[in-house]
């Protein structure tokens, strides 16, 4: 049985190489042009290099995103762009516009191309216009439901992709116009401003000054968010109707976020390789999903086209109660390590180290113990040094230093702790 594809974000180096340690198959990005998230920490030609020498070593894919819908100006750019991208020899291409499709195929030929889920695919006819162009894996519309899919699967030998974790559009498969709308800032050309997250009140049109809220709550409400997305539950079903690649949302999302998520979704795939028929699913995994910062989960129409669920009417972020507050970045010395501070870290601070188990990577098994274990180590800062070598009390966000905790730690692993109050961003 070939073992479903996990494809992970990364929104820039680092949180590429962490994606990757923490068992991600392959990593989708995006260059300085061209990408839908112009805002997220996007790649230059060089780290695109660094990029597919990282992936290499790792024995992972590299796709780059190329989904933007062209206008004149982008078409006029894109033949030098996908000649980088086909002497880099990445790994893929997403594209969603028919005109970069054939743009692709004139100038990075050789390059697989996944076609983007802003491309509506929603139907096995769509699947065969797309196989008989060359496409090689498409991402399914996430307004599919899994019968929907299955039929698909039954009608097309392409890949099939779909998203099982992260932010869903108010839009139909993301194609937004209210950001352009509001503020000018076109979401189909990667700068969207994402409104659909903002407060609404309801008004009445002839005595607009007195509003109508739709609930009671004198601050409006979020009648237009969506709850996050959130599959890990359904692994098996997804893989039973024949779903070839599983897609986490997020490449402006935290470090943490892209570790966690995918660490939790690579080890519930490993489970259920190792034993289809007695795979059960593990409580820790979604418990672990609830930890970050999330708007709440649904499962989106996977089980119907009316889902009652996906909405959230109220404040549209759940914070997390706890932060990474460090990075480890080397190992110096039995219980020590050099870090980068993400938030405040002092000395006697309760924490807890989050690490990738050996079993999260792509060679070795899930025993059903593992299932069950815990997903952290609690211990405590016992000593801290800045980057003079000179012992503090504190560290502060920024700051590349020392620390010595009751344990090992090594490299990738992330410290974090809970906060009483908001922690620093």
């Amino acid at each position: 049985m070939e073992k479903v594809e996990l494809v992970a974000p990364g929104g820039d180096l680092e949180k590429l190489q962490f994606a990757l340690h923490y068992g991600a198959d392959a990593v989708y990005v995006g260059g300085e042009k061209f990408s839908l998230r112009q805002r997220a920490g996007n790649f230059t030609l060089d780290d695109l290099c660094k990029a597919r020498d990282i992936t290499r070593q790792k024995g992972a894919r590299l796709y780059v995103a190329v989904n933007v819908f062209a206008h004149n100006n982008d078409i006029r750019e894109m033949p030098a762009y996908l000649k980088i991208l086909h002497e880099l020899n990445v790994d893929g291409l997403i594209i969603s516009d028919p005109g970069i499709f054939m743009c692709a195929r004139e100038y990075a030929a050789c390059l697989p191309i996944t076609i983007s889920t802003q491309a509506n695919n929603c139907n096995w006819k769509t699947m065969q216009f797309w196989e008989n162009l060359g496409a090689t894996k498409i991402c399914l519309a996430r307004e599919l439901t899994l019968a929907e899919i299955k039929e698909i699967r039954e009608k097309t030998s392409m890949e099939l992709e779909v998203f099982v974790q992260g932010s869903m559009c108010v839009a139909y498969s993301g194609r937004c116009l209210l950001s352009s709308y509001f503020v000018q800032r076109d979401a189909n050309q990667g700068d969207c401003a994402q409104p659909c997250r903002w407060k609404y009140r309801l008004v009445e049109e002839i005595q607009s000054r007195d509003p109508l809220v739709i609930e009671e709550d004198t601050m409006g409400t979020y009648l237009l968010s969506s709850k996050d997305l959130c599959m890990i539950e359904h692994i098996p079903e997804l893989i039973g109707v024949g779903v070839n690649s599983f897609k986490i949302e997020g490449r402006m999302r935290s470090l943490y976020y892209v570790s966690l998520v995918t660490r939790m979704y690579r080890e519930a795939i490993e489970a259920y390789y190792q034993s289809p028929r007695s795979y059960s699913f593990a409580h820790s995994w979604l418990k672990e999903l609830e930890r970050v910062t999330q708007r709440g989960y649904t499962k989106g129409f996977y089980f119907g086209p009316n889902p009652q669920d996906t909405q959230c009417y109220h404040e549209p972020v759940y914070p997390s109660s706890e932060q990474v507050v460090g990075v480890v970045k080397e190992a110096s010395g039995k219980n020590k390590a050099i870090i980068k501070a993400c938030n405040q870290i002092r000395l006697e601070d309760q924490i807890e180290i989050f690490r990738k188990t050996t079993q999260t990577t792509q060679t070795t098994q899930i025993t059903q113990a593992t299932q069950t274990s815990q997903t952290s180590e609690a211990t405590k800062v016992v000593g801290l040094w800045n980057n003079m070598n000179d012992r503090v009390d504190i560290l502060h966000p920024g700051v590349i230093g020392t620390i010595e905790v009751d344990g090992p730690l090594y490299p990738f692993d992330l410290i974090r702790k809970k906060f009483k109050s908001l922690p620093i961003l």
